[in-house]
């Protein structure tokens, strides 16, 4: 019997859930490689059942946005999973109860021992996505609900979610293995210009509106007098914004492709300092997968005072700019390249933070979960 059974998007698809769940899956395995986990997932990708590199069995069974999930569930049965966990994220199951009502079914049929949901995305009141609301009601039905901040943890405790239904477990870091590279031969495995101007500053991940790559440029236009490169990297996902950086014309390198959380762990490495101007859409608490790769760089990071960076905003607040604002992101900029040491210095904090949330740290938080519900000897995991 298979422990554990993932439902989620998983690579080679695109999309930060998917990176997400290689991840904590990989960690699980690390501890010990005979757990059984086997992986529930969409069919934009494959169709075809098969095995990925680190032996996890994945099986394709259900559409994005599917609204009928029989497909997922006669795949559960057959493969006789204990728990299932859900990596919840509106854009890929969409905003009613469907998936909610699947695992109710499962469980009630006894299918599955329990089933366990990790909500990447918690809306509040204040979201232009109240169909959300259909969604997070559901969620006392579930055995456990997972999220990554004190404010998603606390809006759901707000919206009637029990609280002993609800277990904060962070986002994993994984600490940089690139580190000590030179920038000439990252910048070569990379396939960009190795020629950089002063400081070098990346804004890694898929770029779109939120992100706030317009304000970075704009806030390039008060730093006249500062020597900088700036690399932005990652797959653009919104038209505007592609022609925005192509247009571009001050030291600035284009890695425009999607990047794979290898390449994003070279970028970062490269890079002198991180910066993340995000806009954060509103009603939404998230936190960011690529804060967490960029921590486990070691490097400075300048950020947004959004939800999405509250984890930032705990740790090394001092590093953060308000939203928008591109004069005072410029400031921070330039303060940080007079002060690099002392900067550094200042992220120990959060350095600390991303070796307390390293992925096997993340996995180990997790696997307690499971055994909440299932016997040691079912898990046929056991730590030393």
């Amino acid at each position: 019997m298979k422990a554990v059974g993932f439902i989620t998007r998983y690579p080679p698809t695109h999309c930060g859930i998917a990176e997400y769940s290689k991840f904590l899956i990989s960690a699980l395995k690390s501890l010990n490689p005979k757990m059984g986990i086997v992986v529930f997932t969409t069919v934009e990708s494959r169709t075809d059942e098969y095995f990925d590199e680190i032996g996890v069995k994945i099986i394709p069974c259900f559409n994005r946005f599917e609204k009928d999930y029989s497909e997922l569930i006669d795949s559960v049965n057959e493969e006789k999973v204990d728990i299932l966990h859900v990596q919840h994220e509106y854009g890929i199951f969409g905003f009613g109860r469907e998936i909610v009502e699947a695992l109710s079914e499962m469980k009630e049929e006894k299918i599955v021992k329990a089933c366990i949901l990790t909500a990447h995305t918690v809306e509040h009141p204040y979201t232009n996505r109240p169909e959300a609301f259909e969604f997070q009601s559901s969620l006392n039905e579930l055995d456990a609900v997972i999220v990554h901040s004190d404010l998603q943890e606390f809006e759901l405790i707000t919206q009637g979610i029990r609280a002993e239904k609800i277990y904060q477990i962070p986002h994993g870091t994984l600490i940089n293995p690139y580190l000590g590279y030179t920038k000439q031969f990252l910048a070569k495995t990379l396939g960009i210009n190795d020629e950089f101007q002063g400081i070098v500053l990346a804004i890694p991940g898929f770029m779109r509106k939120d992100k706030g790559v317009d304000v970075l440029l704009e806030a390039l236009d008060y730093m006249q007098d500062l020597k900088f490169t700036v690399m932005l990297a990652g797959e653009p996902q919104d038209e505007g914004v592609k022609e925005l950086v192509e247009n571009f014309r001050t030291n600035t390198l284009l890695l425009e492709r999607y990047l794979s959380s290898d390449e994003i762990l070279r970028v970062v490495a490269l890079a002198d300092a991180i910066v993340l101007p995000y806009k954060d859409r509103k009603g939404a608490y998230a936190v960011s997968g690529i804060l967490h790769l960029s921590m486990g760089g070691l490097k400075p990071i300048i950020g947004c005072r959004t939800p999405r960076l509250v984890e930032l905003c705990q740790h090394a607040p001092w590093m953060t700019v308000p939203p928008n604002n591109a004069f005072e992101l410029a400031r921070k900029i330039k303060w940080l390249a007079s002060n690099y040491e002392l900067t550094v210095s200042y992220m120990s904090e959060l350095y600390a933070y991303a070796a307390r949330t390293q992925w096997v740290c993340v996995a180990h938080e997790v696997y307690e979960l499971y055994k909440k519900f299932i016997s040691k000897e079912d898990l046929n995991f056991k730590f030393a």
